[in-house]
């Protein structure tokens, strides 16, 4: 494994291969008379739209574009290179035919602003691609509006708001209940819609604590937000006792779709006792994320919350697929035209190839990833398995590197960086924070036993490597594109350059202040 090296092209930036006058393209000729039978293309653009100064584009030819972008993207690391075990980020291989799918001009080319007569191919697909994301999740009427699991999120929380704005209790029920394990975009999503949230605490078997829900419950409750499996990745046992603590006293129980991976074909939420659901297509049904984007966090509830949803609706009156835009109890709209249409594409083709057998042996080949790795690890010095070490986990499962750490130094951080020099992807680390210098490891379905072992003998060579020569291992990565980055200054505003021109303006900044 020490033998692998990640291409390290010395390139610069787009903008500083730029060569005056060269071009990467080639236009036909045009004879003179008919050149001059052809409007001018800058009449057609009102004055007040008009560039002052042409745009600052970089300048090179063909090939060069063609070696940059390469290089870049063997600079990188993707799915499609091995396993990407981000825990709770289901990071699954997507199929290139999804990408074929949407690539189709019939699908590419149309026009957000077309009429409903002229669409109503996509209207069909996406309106059966609702329909069966309510029955995979059991809810009545599914969204598909949201753009990403935040953002369903957020719509759900509005939803929360709305319902019990109609029921008038929205003065006194101001509080959302999180686990102290949920995904830090739950706590945010309630805040931003108004509510205050409250943390329920995990028992010692990494669940929610039914006795400390019991006693968070009010009528001040808004409702619950929970994803089931958790992301410890433990089935949550007790969740009909959890809804029914919720349901007793008015709130509703809202479900975060970010571990559905591991429930396809076997359990529905809207079974467990949810009202709301949210989906992380881009997650569970195989298109691409990361890297912000692109994504699509479909919303579904429950009959009597039906009225609520983002407007519009994708319908069908039993001749004509339509948009419902009557719904006078709506949010609103939480997205532009239909939503990401061509990730809505992907999950249709995902859908529609592996059908219910399929999606089911999908989620049982997750939890037996998992619980391979978990296994696997069990006994290996400098790890340990917090929370219930002797239950099967779901889809993902966390170990800890506070062995590692108290005995050689070496943290979490620094085995994610090692792995990187081994030619894997780093699984999320210090996620869960309830858990002490985390790693969080999501192998999915989509891989086979032998990389999953690849992965598994990397984290036993650098538990080892640790206690024999832990500076080495202090100093991954080496044979990265990019060695080990300043995370804190990198991730500043003051030192992040987002575009050319940003850089450029800093540049000038920096050079001044020097002088």
């Amino acid at each position: 494994m020490s033998g692998f090296r990640q291409a390290r092209w010395n390139e610069p930036l787009v903008f500083e291969r730029s060569k005056i006058g060269t071009i990467a393209y080639s236009l036909p000729a045009v004879e003179k008379e008919v050149q001059k039978a052809l409007p001018k293309p800058i009449e057609s653009i009102p004055p007040t739209l008009r560039r002052q100064t042409p745009p600052e584009l970089p300048e090179l030819s063909e090939p060069e574009v063609l070696q940059h972008f390469v290089r870049l993207s063997q600079m990188n690391y993707c799915v499609d290179l091995g396993l990407y075990p981000l825990g709770s980020c289901t990071m699954k291989y997507n199929p290139p035919i999804n990408e074929r799918i949407v690539q189709n001009p019939y699908f590419s080319w149309l026009h957000p602003q077309q009429d409903e007569s002229e669409i109503q191919g996509i209207l069909q697909i996406l309106y059966e691609l609702k329909q069966w994301l309510a029955e995979i999740t059991g809810m009545n009427q599914i969204s598909l509006q949201p753009a990403a699991g935040a953002h369903g999120e957020f719509a759900g929380a509005l939803i929360i708001r709305a319902y019990h704005a109609e029921n008038d209790e929205l003065a006194t029920r101001r509080e959302i209940i999180v686990p102290d394990s949920a995904h830090g975009t739950n706590p945010a999503s309630a805040a931003m819609a108004g509510f205050n949230v409250v943390v329920v605490p995990s028992n010692n078997d990494g669940q929610v604590d039914l006795q400390a829900l019991q006693s968070a419950v009010s009528k001040r409750t808004a409702g619950l937000m929970l994803t089931n499996p958790n992301t410890l990745g433990l089935f949550e046992q007790k969740i009909e006792s959890i809804s029914e603590i919720i349901h007793d006293v008015g709130g509703l129980l809202y479900y975060d779709g970010a571990n559905l991976n591991a429930n396809l074909g076997r359990v529905r939420p809207g079974d467990m006792g949810f009202d709301i659901v949210h989906l992380n297509l881009h997650k569970t049904f195989a298109t691409p994320h990361g890297g912000g984007g692109p994504g699509a966090g479909p919303i579904g509830v429950k009959g009597a919350l039906s009225p609520f949803l983002p407007t519009p609706l994708v319908s069908f009156d039993g001749t004509k697929y339509y948009l419902d835009k009557e719904r006078p109890k709506s949010i609103g709209r939480v997205h532009g035209y239909l939503g990401n249409v061509l990730v809505l594409l992907k999950s249709y083709a995902y859908i529609l190839h592996m059908g219910s057998l399929g999606l089911k042996a999908a989620a049982e080949h997750a939890v037996l990833n998992a619980n391979y790795i978990m296994k696997c690890l069990e006994g290996v010095g400098g790890y340990s398995i917090p929370f219930a070490p002797d239950t099967w986990r779901m889809h993902e499962i966390v170990i800890s590197a506070k062995p590692l750490l108290r005995d050689t130094g070496i943290s979490a951080r620094d085995v994610a960086k090692a792995l990187l020099d081994r030619g894997l992807h780093a699984p999320t680390f210090y996620f869960p924070a309830i858990v002490e210098e985390a790693l969080m490891i999501e192998p999915t379905e989509t891989f086979s036993k032998e990389e999953l072992d690849r992965f598994i003998e990397a984290l036993r060579e650098i538990a080892e490597q640790a206690y024999d020569n832990p500076d080495l291992v202090s100093r991954s990565p080496q044979h990265t594109a990019a060695s080990r980055l300043d995370e804190v200054r990198a991730a500043h505003p003051r030192t992040m350059a987002l575009s050319w021109r940003m850089y450029q303006k800093r540049s000038k900044s920096q050079s001044t202040t020097q002088a």
